[in-house]
């Protein structure tokens, strides 16, 4: 679900289960989790947006992680119904920026926030490089079709 946001350009809100596999012995989800909901998060916001990861990589570009910060704040069990909201805030120049707010379905209350800061990296170079217009150009298209939606 595509949605603009009073605070973002974009938003993309993704909902996840709870495995059991992503519990620790304590049976909470284990903290590095979050980590990987918030790159379902992202690959849902670039795919809303008409430019799947790999459609991104097809064109010549990589976007590594530069910064990952994740703040816990209540504890996600097995089985719970989680929702990922990815917000990109700003156009991105040379990096970007996609922050995330994790909440249980049925709670307001956040469970994690957190943050990661992407590089555009030339493929072919390995060197960092503005992001593609094609890329500025999907955002543009996203944020108005969210705003018409």
């Amino acid at each position: 679900m595509l949605r603009i946001c009073f605070q973002s350009m974009i938003s993309q809100v993704t909902e996840i289960r709870v495995r059991y596999a992503d519990t620790d012995q304590m049976r909470i989800v284990y903290y590095g989790k979050f980590f990987e909901y918030f790159e379902q998060g992202r690959s849902d916001l670039l795919r809303s947006i008409g430019l799947p990861y790999s459609q991104i990589e097809h064109m010549g570009f990589f976007l590594p992680v530069i910064e990952a910060h994740a703040e816990y704040k209540r504890s996600a069990q097995y089985d719970d119904l989680l929702r990922i909201v990815t917000h990109l805030r700003e156009m991105p120049v040379a990096r970007i920026r996609l922050e995330y707010e994790v909440m249980k379905d049925g709670d307001a209350g956040l469970l994690a926030t957190g943050h990661t800061i992407h590089s555009f990296v030339n493929a072919a170079t390995g060197k960092p490089t503005r992001a593609p217009a094609r890329f500025l150009e999907a955002i543009e298209q996203g944020a108005r079709r969210g705003a018409r939606g």
